[in-house]
């Protein structure tokens, strides 16, 4: 059987309706002995007292902790090791679970619904964001990503806890599971599912938010795949390198050349502490499976 966590922070309009859709499909999915858990992350509306009356196991956080950490505590919390995670705001097409749960069935350690429609490519400024955000995340996995922070995913519990001290607490969770799965070979399948406008007004600070996910990417890439993180590092000082080079060159200017000159060192040092940090990650790596 299967445990659906759902993270709510002031979801009041919302939380209901989606706690009794989710025991309507898993009980028409024959799915009945699971679990519903709502983790209310210090709400200051009825999110906790709704998600009751619909029957949900509810655990509160006395005080606002992100989305990451409701997750996790929910996780841990789940009796069962399947593991759905899905948002409390109504995106998140309900009736899909029990296929994502079937597809996770045939051996994936993870299966995310990709998100598609007009509701997930947002804003003119969102997208671009949205973009930056996932070449990174491809660059560092070394392969396509259909959708990197979807919140509609299935895992195991069993599986999933040992990362947790390299996953965020924000909303940067589900971007860093998707990158700590991919870059320890795990496989990782996608499905699309239809994405839909939110019920009641978005958390989401879309610019603080961004720089969070940024961060976190860069620190998980770190954690895992250094020697990429510290490439990108010495190729752009590279390329700050020739520029001083050039620009000092053609306008004979010496203390641009210098700088050049100071460019290109401090790029060999990059790459090198990059090395040495891939090294050292192996190594680790090797004592771990002893």
């Amino acid at each position: 059987m299967i445990s659906v966590v759902i993270p709510a922070y002031n979801e009041k309009d919302a939380i209901f309706e989606t706690v009794t859709s989710i025991r309507d499909v898993l009980t028409e999915a024959d799915l009945k002995s699971s679990e519903i858990i709502v983790v209310d992350d210090g709400s200051s509306d009825q999110t906790g007292e709704r998600a009751e009356m619909a029957k949900a196991k509810v655990i509160v956080n006395l005080k606002n902790m992100g989305y990451g950490f409701s997750l996790k505590r929910g996780i841990t919390e789940a009796r069962n090791d399947t593991i759905v995670i899905i948002d409390a705001d109504g995106t998140y097409p309900i009736k899909d679970i029990p296929r994502l749960v079937q597809k996770y069935r045939e051996g994936f350690n993870m299966v995310v619904g990709a998100r598609t429609g007009k509701f997930f490519l947002g804003s003119y400024f969102r997208a671009p964001l949205r973009s930056l955000l996932r070449w990174l995340v491809e660059f560092t996995a070394d392969q396509k990503i259909p959708d990197v922070n979807s919140g509609l995913r299935v895992f195991s519990r069993e599986e999933v806890i040992p990362y947790f001290d390299r996953l965020s607490n924000k909303f940067s969770f589900t971007t860093t599971v998707t990158l700590a799965y991919i870059l320890t070979q795990k496989f990782v399948e996608y499905v699309e599912i239809d994405y839909r406008d939110r019920i009641g007004h978005t958390k989401v600070h879309l610019v603080w938010d961004s720089m969070r996910v940024f961060q976190q990417i860069v620190e998980t890439g770190l954690y895992f795949k250094p020697l990429k993180i510290f490439l990108v590092i010495a190729i752009a000082t590279l390329i700050a390198a020739i520029g001083s080079i050039a620009i000092g060159l053609a306008m004979n200017i010496v203390s641009a050349v210098w700088l050049g000159i100071g460019f290109i060192i401090i790029s060999i040092i990059v790459l090198a502490i990059g090395l040495f940090a891939q090294a050292v990650m192996h190594i680790d790596s090797r004592f771990d499976r002893k």
